[in-house]
């Protein structure tokens, strides 16, 4: 990582926003770019300061996170990856999530130490969805998206997953961090992050998302 992790931080109350500014704000790996309250004034600052994350409140006083979301991820050319925070483990908000592109849902609940992984891993590139929530929203996207053509899994891979690629793919699915898998399978992180970039090339998506969601589809994790 050539600097800090840029972050845009957005909350209608200040109490909290400037609390999660000043946590965020003192990680040596991370800088707070801007802050803001409404939906107007989040995504004027991120379009102004085009942070690298937008930790973004679901209920705003002029609106949702989710516009805001919904806006940055279809008019910006190289759009924040989005983790949303809120109070409400409701599994109608974490559907408008993943149906607005993003990254990450936790709740304000989480303990600092969890929080600043999960920045640190939407970042990455990680879908971080591990509230209660989440696994009946991620169905729900599955179910209503159109069926695939009716291809085997090896038309579509360039090559098969071995053994190894298909357990870190199942835990993948169940939102484990690539830390969390390594602890699981006994291997270097580093060796998790070689498998993790194996098997996006072979199913042809550019993230874990796409990847996991390809693969409920097909059948390729339980």
């Amino acid at each position: 990582m050539s600097g800090p992790i840029r972050i845009f931080v957005v909350d209608d109350q200040p109490l909290i926003r400037d609390g999660l500014s000043y946590i965020l704000d003192h990680q040596d790996d991370m800088t707070v770019v801007g802050s803001a309250g409404t939906v107007h004034a989040a995504i004027e600052g991120c379009e102004n300061t085009v942070p690298d994350v937008a930790l973004l409140d679901i209920r705003l006083s002029d609106g949702s996170g989710l516009d805001v979301a919904r806006h940055l991820v279809s008019h910006m050319g190289e759009p924040p990856k989005i983790l949303l925070i809120t109070t409400f483990d409701d599994s109608d908000y974490v559907l408008e999530a993943l149906r607005a592109g993003a990254m990450g849902y936790v709740l304000k609940d989480l303990p600092t130490p969890e929080l600043l992984a999960t920045v640190r891993a939407v970042y990455r590139g990680e879908a971080m969805y591990r509230t209660q929530a989440a696994s009946w929203a991620i169905s729900q996207v599955l179910s209503a998206t159109p069926a695939p053509p009716p291809l085997t899994h090896r038309d579509r891979l360039m090559e098969p997953l071995t053994d190894r690629e298909r357990e870190v793919l199942q835990r993948m699915a169940q939102g484990e961090r690539n830390q969390d898998i390594a602890r699981a399978l006994y291997l270097s992180e580093g060796t998790v992050k070689t498998h993790v970039h194996s098997i996006l090339q072979k199913l042809g998506t550019d993230d874990r998302t796409q990847a996991v969601v390809w693969a409920f589809r097909h059948g390729l994790v339980q």
